[in-house]
Order: structure tokens, then sequence, then C-alpha cells
């Protein structure tokens, strides 16, 4: 599959088949998500990957209840390490350049996921604190990705795309 395929066809998936996702796959995600471009290079995302039912029900319920995360086989945690971004940029890599390095993993590892025939859904609404705590994260660690994986069970209709006549601009907004 091309990359523009990947794009087109991705989808949000959440529902998930029982089948188990094997390790090979997870790290063959993994190791896409890490050739992410990230400011300066610093690379400052950790991923925790969380396989226990109990864990994944406790990530499910810090997401607001979103319990297809606890169905998944496979749930990949996207962390930023707001330290290791500081040491370049001060507060602007603390505040914004690991959250924009951690969003260029998490699309690296949807597309891959997608390619290998894996479904995933970026999850984003989740209270901080609650995962911060099921995880045991450290502070200077941020959890900023909630990523269920694992073969899908449904297949969504593509969604509705913004025109260019609604979202581009040249040369000034």
């Amino acid at each position: 599959m091309d990359v523009l395929e990947a794009i087109k066809t991705r989808r949000s998936i959440r529902a998930f088949t029982s089948e188990n996702v094997p390790e090979e796959l997870v790290n063959k995600i993994l190791d896409a998500a890490r050739w992410a471009p990230s400011a300066g290079n610093l690379q400052p995302w950790e991923f925790v990957v969380v396989r226990d039912p109990k864990i994944k029900r406790g990530l499910a319920v810090a997401a607001l209840n979103q319990m297809f995360i606890a169905e998944a086989p496979v749930v990949i945690v996207v962390c930023a390490n707001e330290n290791r971004s500081a040491w370049g940029y001060g507060k602007r890599g603390s505040t914004l350049y690991c959250i924009q390095d951690t969003a260029a993993a998490t699309e690296n590892i949807l597309l891959t996921a997608h390619s290998l025939g894996l479904g995933a859904c970026w999850v984003g609404a989740f209270n901080e604190e609650a995962a911060r705590r099921v995880l045991d994260i450290p502070a200077g660690i941020r959890p900023v990705a909630i990523i269920p994986l694992g073969y899908p069970a449904e297949k969504p209709s593509p969604p509705r795309r913004r025109g260019f006549e609604e979202i581009l601009h040249y040369e000034k907004y």
C-alpha cells in the first residue's frame, strides 16, 4: 500500500476482533513511530504498550468511559517527554514541540497499523491525571494519545472532508 492510499483509506476503528496482535507487528508499528520527525531530532516520545485487561480497563475509564479501548487486544499510549524537549528549546519545547513530535509519531502508528491490516483509533479525550495514575507515569512525561489497536471488526465509511475553498489561503490569510 502506498502512502497516499494509506492516508485516504485509514479509518478510526472502535471495534476489534478478539484475534491477538503478534508482538512482531507491534514492534514494526513502534519502529515506524520512532522514525517520525521531531524538533532538533530530540525524539521526545515514550510508548507504553498495554495488553493487561485490568490496565486497559483503567485506561478506558480514564478516557471518559470509552470502553472500546478495553476491548482492543493492544493499547499503545504515546507520551511526550517534556523535559527532553525543554533541553533544546526551553518552554516552547516542553509545551509545544514535544506535542507536535508525539503527534507525528502517533500518525505514523496509525498509518503503519493500517498498512499492516490492523485498525486503530487516536483517542485524545481522556483525563490525563487518571491515565498517568493507571500507568504510573512519572513527572515530566505527559500522556498525549491512547491508541487501541487490533484487527478491525468494522469498516467505517469515509468521513466528509472540507474542500480546498474552505481551507486554503495564498500569501495571506
